[in-house]
């Protein structure tokens, strides 16, 4: 049994090698594919017509011809027209649900009002626009690959739970248990449902769709009604020993500052998340404290990028360029170059979208799911 598991291991990460390859250069043939993966050109055909069956990939009807004297060859490319990754974000006042190609083109998108925030209300409501989805999906005679949700909290990895969202009163609740009973009833297996915290998967969504994977270390910073970030790190997410790692949020920027909702003063939320910012009448002192939160994480995981989304950079468009100005101010009375700042590519969505990101996340890591299956995760 253990060997026979063992080929489906090595099956799927060798699936998943192929697939990261035509991600990363579209258009690869079976033969380049060969060269550049070590595996034989028969093992390529055949996982790759395994992949053109399940709608992974795609392929012209016809070879094209090359610039030599051989075979024309058949480029290869990731199929964005027939699978379908959804995503949920649990926000703090509403539901949202996105549908996404393999390539992170948005099809589709809902919010509904959140009335209710506690954990029954929240699923079932996710269960109600998961289920109409689903039945839009099969009309179009799309298929879904999976589903993950998020929400604003510190998520325990091993067990799905989670352990604190404040801003919606949480605390300890099996959440991905309740999701994946109500999600199964519409036919979706467990084993494809996944739950993360919401800044980790709109860093996901950055990441998946953005760069191209040229861009790790990548922070998202998400600065909604509460304020957190998403770390990925070597090609994965870094999300701590308890699934609380990222909680910039509640970081001290000032000594006895305003109240925060976690009851302590000074917070980064209560400076920049969208509740404090409605109560300001200019953003200058906002972007500055914003401004330091950039420098802070650039201090200390010096990222290539960090993305800042979330309510408060919709609602004020100009805060994300004057706190990246505060913070180039800083690198430069350092002598240091500051990363790259930019806004979230996908807005409001960004975490809905990273949710049905991180279903793509897990299936191109086969060894991930695997190491965190054997550790209990």
């Amino acid at each position: 049994m253990k060997t026979t598991g063992d080929l489906q291991l090595l099956k799927r990460i060798n699936r998943s090698v192929l697939l990261r390859l035509i991600r990363s250069q579209p258009g690869l043939s079976r033969a380049r594919l060969a060269t550049l993966s070590g595996l034989t050109k028969s093992t390529v055909s055949g996982l790759v017509r395994e992949l053109l069956d399940e709608h992974w990939l795609t392929e012209p009807e016809a070879p094209v011809a090359g610039q030599g004297m051989g075979r024309p060859s058949t480029p290869l490319h990731i199929d964005a027209n027939k699978r379908v990754l959804v995503g949920i974000e649990i926000a703090v006042d509403c539901v949202r649900i996105v549908s996404v190609s393999l390539t992170g083109q948005v099809l589709s998108h809902k919010e509904a009002v959140l009335d209710d925030p506690r954990p029954a209300s929240a699923c079932k409501l996710a269960t109600q626009l998961l289920r109409v989805l689903t039945k839009q999906l099969d009309l179009n005679q799309l298929l879904l690959s999976g589903v993950g949700v998020c929400l604003p909290g510190a998520i325990d990895d091993a067990g799905g739970i989670v352990r604190l969202a404040p801003n919606l009163g949480w605390r300890n609740v099996p959440f991905l248990e309740m999701v994946a009973q109500e999600f199964g009833k519409l036919g979706i297996p467990a084993a494809h449902i996944h739950l993360q915290n919401d800044g980790d998967t709109a860093a996901l969504g950055e990441y998946e769709f953005g760069g191209g994977g040229n861009e790790d270390p990548l922070i998202f910073l998400n600065c909604d009604v509460g304020v957190g970030a998403g770390v990925v790190l070597n090609d994965r997410l870094f999300t701590g020993a308890r699934g609380t790692a990222g909680e910039i949020g509640h970081s001290i920027l000032q000594v006895n500052g305003p109240l925060c909702s976690c009851g302590r003063r000074g917070c980064a939320e209560a400076f920049v998340g969208a509740r404090a910012l409605k109560e300001q009448t200019s953003l200058e002192h906002a972007a500055q404290y914003l401004g330091m939160m950039l420098q802070n994480l650039d201090a200390m995981f010096n990222p290539r990028v960090i993305v800042v989304g979330g309510r408060s950079t919709v609602d004020h468009p100009g805060l994300v360029e004057a706190a990246r100005n505060t913070q180039c101010a800083y690198a430069q009375s350092a002598g240091m170059q500051a990363p790259e700042v930019r806004p979230a590519r996908y807005g409001l969505h960004a975490a809905a979208v990273g949710a049905a990101a991180m279903v793509l996340h897990q299936f191109l890591r086969p060894l991930l799911k695997e190491a965190n299956h054997v550790s209990g995760h």
